[in-house]
């Protein structure tokens, strides 16, 4: 074995050293070549990320150039941080609109309603929209449920399509909750709530509900059902049928609907498209969270769990 290690002179020890010094220069070109490919890799995913967000892999204008009716759709609960963002959605009608092919707008929903904030946004920006391109009309076409915040999207259609099993309506607001003081009282936990100001604890699930408190909830509650009743009729016009029962927040299927005037026909997307704007070809502009945006979220998430488990929680502010 020592006779491996021998150097031409005769030492052992030589040769060990040079043996190691080899095999040092071979490991430090082995990380050399992975440094070098991953840097490689971390700059082609870049070029993908770039390249998807400036839109030059996907639909050409070339490709929408003929006549088409634009799609964009509402689905799931409508908030902030759900699919069916104020955010989004005004993104995908707005590019429905400026598009060139575009001879009508589908504004697809199935939605049970959601934040009313969001909502009148999405409303106020067809409205917008409208009036910047008035030979473009909006038509919704209501597929399982439209509700609430849903119909109040909805109402600011041109037309409103349904299937006669649709199920429409729900003009209302509400502010639900629960009450734990009978059971801290059975549990024996006494409730400590230090508050500076005599509302602070506004409805706190833990106290007793306070009579004016739950007055100020209810006008609260008024004055948003009032700004939805204002912009369903303002929508639907002199179509809407009004009686004690269309405001109070119960829901219809598409049939009653149409005879109480909160729709105004039977219809899908794809009659709508056929029949009613007279283009039957489709283009949907809803906006999605593509690959790049997800793996780039990932790509981040990732990192950042790496920078606190490197740096520790208390170096990050």
């Amino acid at each position: 074995m020592a006779d491996e290690y021998r150097h031409e002179d005769g030492s052992w020890e030589r040769g060990v050293i040079e043996k190691l010094a080899s095999a040092a220069l071979a490991e430090q070109r082995k990380a050399r070549y992975w440094g070098i490919f991953f840097k490689f890799l971390t700059f082609a995913y870049l070029v993908l990320v770039l390249v998807l967000a400036m839109g030059w892999i996907g639909g050409s204008d070339s490709a929408r150039s003929a006549d088409y009716s634009a799609l964009v759709e509402l689905n799931g609960v409508i908030g902030q941080d759900t699919t069916a963002n104020a955010d989004d959605v005004m993104a995908g009608l707005r590019d429905a609109f400026e598009s060139k092919g575009t001879q009508g707008v589908i504004l697809r929903i199935n939605s049970p309603g959601g934040s009313p904030v969001q909502a009148a946004t999405i409303n106020d920006e067809i409205a917008r929209l409208r009036s910047l391109h008035p030979d473009i009309s909006v038509y919704a076409v209501i597929e399982d449920v439209c509700a609430s915040g849903g119909y109040y999207v909805a109402v600011a259609a041109d037309r409103i399509y349904v299937d006669k099993a649709s199920i429409v309506g729900s003009i209302g607001v509400l502010m639900d909750g629960f009450g734990f003081t009978g059971t801290l009282d059975k549990l024996g936990v006494e409730r400590r709530l230090l508050t500076s100001g005599d509302n602070k604890g506004f409805l706190d699930p833990f106290s007793p509900l306070d009579p004016k408190q739950r007055e100020h909830a209810e006008q609260m509650l008024d004055e948003i059902h009032k700004q939805f009743i204002d912009v369903v009729r303002a929508g639907r016009g002199e179509r809407l049928k009004e009686s004690p029962d269309v405001f109070s927040g119960l829901v219809w299927t598409g049939q009653r609907s149409i005879d109480m005037g909160l729709a105004d026909e039977f219809g899908s997307m794809d009659f709508v498209a056929r029949e009613v704007i007279g283009a039957e070809r489709i283009v949907n502009f809803t906006r999605r969270e593509n690959f790049a945006e997800r793996l780039a979220r990932r790509f981040g998430a990732a990192i950042g769990e790496a920078l606190v488990k490197t740096l520790g929680p208390a170096s990050v502010r």
